[in-house]
């Protein structure tokens, strides 16, 4: 048995959810430059070049990329072998939101009434919390931090099984084209299908921890997401929703078994500015 002390935990947490506000992931600036070649539109063109360049100010004054600094998303793997020792693991990782958002003077977004008072809880917690129970003996740690632009902007459907491939291309690019600039293309897009009306929710925020570019290891699935991309960038949308061909830098699909008369559709969107980080303890 791996003993592992709660406050790693919080501080490793603290420390990952700084850096990911202020430093844009490098898999996310290369995207943004290889995207300078396809795109045709001239103020497309200048949009990008911008958004480089707020991400190098970003680094070099120690500031957000963006000013939303989201709402804190965790996907955990807990070693079997693993136990935490002093807090709980998910007050640990609260306490490490709740630092990390003090010290990188980062923006708090979380209200603790969604319905009536909506105040806001003063730290940005609590964070969204997933957790799963693996072999071994590490504790590994996916955090987001997702604006509330993007989030809003995400849909979900319950299509017919008849609907078929060409139903959840559809479904995609309706939720891309009325989410408009909203949500502060060029998006990267998460996809879920199957499970059921949850699981499919968090099957298409688990794939935007995935990559832009990184291929999907199942052919089929591979093609079909760049199948969904060429749709996606005929929309127009463009950078920042002003027009042009680059809408998106990536569609990240992740699918699950589901009953023989459901096929649940989610689409998680994110801006370019996907802050995501790993820790392993």
């Amino acid at each position: 048995m791996r003993v592992i002390e709660s406050q790693k935990i919080v501080e490793a947490v603290s420390e990952k959810l700084i850096e990911i506000n202020v430093e844009l992931d490098p898999a996310i600036c290369k995207s943004l430059e290889e995207s300078l070649e396809k795109e045709e539109s001239f103020l497309g063109k200048e949009l990008i070049n911008q958004l480089l360049e707020n991400s190098r100010i970003a680094i070099q004054e120690n500031l957000p990329i963006c000013q939303d600094t989201g709402v804190v998303v965790a996907f955990v793997e807990v070693g079997e072998e693993v136990r935490i020792k002093g807090e709980t693991l998910e007050k640990a990782i609260n306490a490490g939101v709740a630092k990390g958002y003090e010290k990188g003077y980062l923006r708090k977004s979380m209200v603790s009434d969604p319905i009536f008072k909506r105040v806001n809880t003063g730290n940005n917690t609590p964070a969204i919390i997933h957790t799963e129970l693996v072999p071994g003996d590490k504790l590994k740690i996916k955090v987001a931090a997702k604006g509330g632009g993007s989030e809003n902007m995400s849909k979900l459907k319950m299509l017919k099984p008849a609907d078929g491939p060409q139903g959840i291309i559809d479904f995609i690019c309706q939720v891309v084209d009325e989410a408009g600039p909203n949500p502060c293309p060029p998006l990267v897009i998460g996809v879920g299908v199957g499970g059921t009306m949850e699981k499919a929710a968090l099957l298409s925020k688990k794939a935007l921890f995935m990559p832009p570019h990184e291929k999907n290891p199942d052919p089929e699935l591979a093609d079909f997401e760049e199948e969904i991309l060429k749709e996606v960038n005929k929309l127009g949308v463009g950078p920042l929703g002003l027009g042009g061909r680059i809408t998106a830098l990536g569609v990240n699909l992740l699918t699950y078994p589901c009953h023989i008369a459901s096929l649940p559709v989610a689409v998680n969107l994110n801006c370019h500015a996907a802050r995501h980080g790993k820790i392993e303890l």
